[in-house]
């Protein structure tokens, strides 16, 4: 939505009057082999074409199945490039339950061969088309990351309420876009980054859950229902009482996840810091130097 850029020092503007305090939201990394994923799919069209021109109605059924196959192995492909990139992003990750650019390849391959005819010379047009595949793409992450000495139940239960509270950001960054108010849509996408900040604090200490708990639920969930509320009456009539409103539950919610996103990593230096007396303490026990 275009709007016009306006500030303290811009033409017409009031005595005093300031320009939006929030800083413009980081720019996401494109995703990495987005743009090969969509040559694949536009490359499914081909068959579904030809198929029209083919001999009899299996000659149609067939280009038409080798067209959604290569599409659909175009599609998990890029599916598993997304569960590769959150793999990549986290220092705490299991590896994605279901390997989608593997079977993306498999499936690519299968549309290739139906494409280029069943017998010897489509199988062998397939399995080049699955190496190629995987060449290109590579394949999906095989193997948990940082997950030693880590409790396996408390990386769960984590996991699932990192998953909750993503759906809460989801929804308070789609219900925002209603009101058509980029200033506000700025502040919400501050307010994820601050959240998703917290989100690796326990990912790294799985132990932080039980305090951090009110925060990845009942106050993101609180924080949702504000937006969606703030949006429609905005929308409705650009309530500018609403918006200063909404702009200071927005604060208060950032300074929350700043303070304890503070608080966790102090009790995590803490928990460091004894580690670290025990030791020494037992290294003096036995007579060791301590370096002290």
């Amino acid at each position: 939505m275009a709007r016009r850029f306006g500030g303290q020092f811009s033409p017409g503007a009031k005595p005093g009057e300031r320009g939006p305090t929030a800083p413009a939201p980081a720019l996401k990394a494109p995703l990495r082999g987005r743009a090969r994923t969509s040559i694949l799919m536009a490359l499914a069209v081909i068959p579904v074409g030809t198929a029209f021109f083919a001999d009899g109605a299996l000659g149609l059924a067939g280009g038409i199945a080798a067209g959604a196959a290569m599409f659909s192995g175009a599609l998990l492909t890029r599916e598993g490039l997304k569960a590769e990139a959150a793999w990549a992003e986290r220092r705490i990750a299991r590896r994605p339950a279901l390997p989608r650019k593997i079977f993306g390849a498999v499936v690519l391959g299968l549309g290739v061969m139906l494409a280029t005819g069943i017998g010897p010379a489509g199988a062998v047009y397939g399995l080049v088309a699955i190496a190629l595949h995987l060449v290109s793409f590579g394949i999906d992450p095989m193997s948990d990351k940082g997950m030693e000495g880590v409790d396996a139940f408390q990386t769960e239960r984590v996991a699932r309420s990192i998953e909750e509270a993503e759906k809460h950001l989801a929804a308070m960054q789609d219900a925002v876009l209603r009101a058509k108010d980029r200033e506000a849509t700025g502040r919400v996408e501050r307010l994820s980054g601050k959240a998703r900040a917290m989100f690796r604090t326990v990912e790294d200490d799985p132990r932080d859950l039980s305090s951090a708990r009110k925060f990845l639920g009942v106050y993101l969930m609180g924080a949702r229902d504000a937006t969606v509320k703030f949006a429609d009456i905005y929308a409705a009539n650009r309530d500018p009482a609403a918006k200063a409103e909404y702009f200071k539950l927005l604060d208060d919610l950032e300074r929350g996840f700043d303070a304890k996103r503070e608080t966790l990593l102090v009790s995590d230096r803490t928990d460091l810091d004894v580690e670290i007396e025990v030791l020494r303490d037992r290294l003096k026990a036995d007579g060791l130097p301590t370096g002290e």
